[in-house]
């Protein structure tokens, strides 16, 4: 059976009208999730803890669209080079 990994993060934004991290070193790391509805119920439980707050943005990243893992991969891919 495939995975359908979600990673969910989320910050501070420099400005609300753009998707740029006021520090990269806060970005906070809310979970990652087998399936999307999982990750939506996360997601939305941060963004309405942090409504308050104009520059506070979570997002969903679908971790399973990254790659193909019925793909072969070279021994360099593995290792990140």
């Amino acid at each position: 059976m495939t995975q359908r990994l979600h990673l969910v993060f989320g910050g501070e934004l420099v400005d609300p009208t753009k998707n740029v991290f006021k520090n990269v070193e806060d970005i906070q790391i809310v979970g990652m999730f087998p399936d999307y509805a999982s990750a939506y119920d996360a997601w939305k439980a941060e963004a309405q803890r942090t409504v308050d707050n104009a520059h506070m943005r979570f997002y969903i990243a679908h971790i399973h669209r990254l790659r193909d893992e019925e793909a072969a991969a070279s021994s360099t891919e593995e290792l990140g080079s």
